[in-house]
């Protein structure tokens, strides 16, 4: 037998509040995180919070007073960049179990939220950063041990 409509209408509102609860424990949450992040070369730490907004930049260990304007530049974009990235991944995390459905109610396409269309860009540009600054890392490797070799 069918279960009444009156019942899965009041199942259904019953799950539709406690996820409204769920969202708003979980902004909470979020409306308190930060993300810290160091640089490669640990001249600059930077801290956003869970929509990615700059909250703080320290420089560490006196490093940055012998750095051209150029290598501090890029020490705080990359620190800031993979911070961004972080909170994305964080807000992600938090949002997409209660962005999809347990199965008790069905799907609609379209309904959800896309957490990787929406942070995707974000986290492609921070990966393929990261990329290119290792492939640079390795060439500059090769550099050294070429001129090693030869001296």
């Amino acid at each position: 037998m069918t279960e009444p409509i009156k019942d899965r209408l009041a199942r259904a509102i019953a799950e539709l509040e406690e996820t409204r609860q769920a969202v708003d424990r979980a902004e909470q949450r979020l409306r308190a995180s930060t993300v810290t992040v160091r640089s490669r070369d640990r001249s600059v730490e930077v801290t956003v919070d869970a929509q990615g907004h700059l909250d703080d930049v320290r420089f560490l260990n006196g490093t940055y007073r012998t750095m051209g304007a150029a290598q501090l530049s890029a020490a705080v974009l990359e620190a800031a960049r993979r911070a961004q990235a972080d909170a994305a991944r964080m807000v992600m995390d938090t949002f997409r179990p209660l962005s999809e459905t347990a199965g008790l109610l069905p799907r609609i396409e379209g309904s959800g939220v896309e957490w990787d269309d929406v942070f995707g860009p974000l986290l492609h540009t921070v990966d393929k950063a990261e990329e290119a600054r290792r492939r640079a890392g390795d060439g500059l490797r090769d550099e050294i041990t070429e001129d090693g070799e030869k001296g």
